[in-house]
């Protein structure tokens, strides 16, 4: 699926990446296999992404069929997934639609060292999350949301330090995880497998929850890889 941008789309980015300060790395994991139905819009999305940052956003592309030992360093079993702030954010789907408002914001906050949380917040997530949590985000493309629930995850992974790992998952290219939790509405929010929230949930609420379900490691990838063929649900 190719993307498909208008040129009001593009300034708005380009005035919006003009707050960016530091280079911000962004990961690319692609497939050639035609089944990726979204991997040739990922790659369109994230060289738009370099290209209306002026080059501040540094886009690295990789592929499954020859760069298997880095899918393996940074334990990527999904096409397309996009990572940020060195894997511990990341977007397992392509990060389209609602979603890019989120992935641009998280991209300028990586970038002015700011995760805009509460102080106390960051000072909790500093001092009390002594192990480790994988924050997933569920969401689709259409949700107006969903990208908060998503930023307030991913900054919630930049302010610990990579103590929390956020991951926005995009329901109906990962339908399999979406129905491990039941999932029925978005954003849907799981903390190391367990749904804590539906709705985007403030900060002391989730920051009280990863602090319940923390633990010492997490094995990653966090999930198996995708089953093909798996069938849609359709999510409110």
């Amino acid at each position: 699926m190719v993307l498909e941008v208008d040129e009001e789309t593009k300034e708005a980015l380009r005035e919006a990446f003009k707050d960016m300060v530091n280079n911000v790395e962004c990961l690319v994991f692609v497939s050639n296999d035609p089944e990726c139905e979204y991997c040739q819009t990922t790659l369109d999305l994230c060289e738009l992404l370099k290209e209306t940052s002026d080059g501040k956003i540094i886009v690295k592309v990789f592929w499954k069929e020859k760069n298997g030992k880095v899918f393996q360093k940074y334990f990527v079993n999904r096409v397309p997934s996009v990572l940020l702030y060195n894997g511990y954010i990341r977007y397992t789907g392509v990060p389209a639609g609602e979603e890019v408002r989120g992935l641009v914001e998280t991209i300028i906050r990586i970038s002015t060292d700011d995760p805009g949380l509460d102080p106390q917040i960051i000072a909790e997530l500093k001092t009390k999350l002594k192990g480790k949590a994988y924050v997933e985000v569920i969401v689709t493309p259409t949700c107006p949301y969903c990208p908060y629930a998503a930023l307030e995850a991913n900054m919630f992974a930049f302010a610990s330090g990579g103590k929390v790992i956020a991951d926005t998952v995009e329901a109906l290219e990962n339908s399999d995880i979406a129905d491990l939790y039941g999932v029925t509405a978005v954003p849907t929010v799981a903390i190391n497998g367990n749904v804590e929230f539906v709705g985007v949930p403030r900060e002391d609420m989730l920051l009280k929850a990863i602090l319940k379900h923390q633990r010492e490691d997490i094995k990653l990838p966090f999930h198996p890889e995708k089953r093909k063929h798996h069938l849609h649900t359709h999510y409110e």
